[in-house]
């Protein structure tokens, strides 16, 4: 936790809710940590980029990302190459406008422990402009920390399922098992 504060106070990747003392990070926020993380780590097939390609990337190209992905575009769109460069996949280009490419890095598909971030399960979603871009049933806007509040307050399954009956056992079962995995990989 302590490199996103450092990246906050550096300028790399501020939080557009609240950059004060209690920082509160958008979607958007944390599907730009999650880009700056992998590619400042090393990798099996490419280095990694020196925070200087980083910032620039993030200057030219983030915001393209994030009304790519708010308009549900299906494809990666960032790439690297194996010198740890990188490259826009539409455009072809890298920060320097030259053009190539090489592998891309899919930022919505699982990440280490984490979710999917399209599909987190096959009754989830998460959608930026749905629910805060809370993870929540499919078609629906109740988010699955609701349902683990109610589950972390002594309701089993089915008292929730009891107060939700319009919703598929199935999808709040998966909604409890989704928190408890993020739960985890928190700590």
């Amino acid at each position: 936790m302590s490199t996103v504060y450092d990246w906050a106070r550096k300028d790399v990747v501020v939080p557009s809710i609240s950059p004060s003392r209690e920082k509160l990070w958008s979607y958007g926020d944390l599907l730009t940590l999650r880009l700056v993380r992998w590619l400042r780590s090393d990798k099996p097939d490419a280095r990694r980029t020196a925070m200087a390609e980083v910032r620039a990337m993030l200057d030219r190209f983030v915001d393209d990302l994030w009304r790519e992905a708010a308009s549900g575009h299906a494809r990666p769109t960032i790439a690297v190459d194996a010198s740890g460069h990188v490259f826009h996949v539409e455009r072809s280009e890298n920060v320097s406008g030259q053009r190539a490419f090489d592998d891309a890095l899919d930022l919505f598909a699982p990440f280490e422990d984490g979710p999917d971030l399209r599909e987190p399960d096959a009754h989830l979603r998460i959608v930026p402009g749905r629910c805060a871009g809370e993870p929540h049933l499919l078609g629906t806007r109740l988010t699955t920390r609701t349902i683990a509040a109610l589950a972390e307050r002594g309701y089993d399954l089915d008292t929730i399922a009891a107060l939700y009956p319009d919703e598929d056992v199935d999808a709040l079962a998966e909604a409890l098992s989704f928190e408890q995995r993020l739960a985890r990989a928190a700590s």
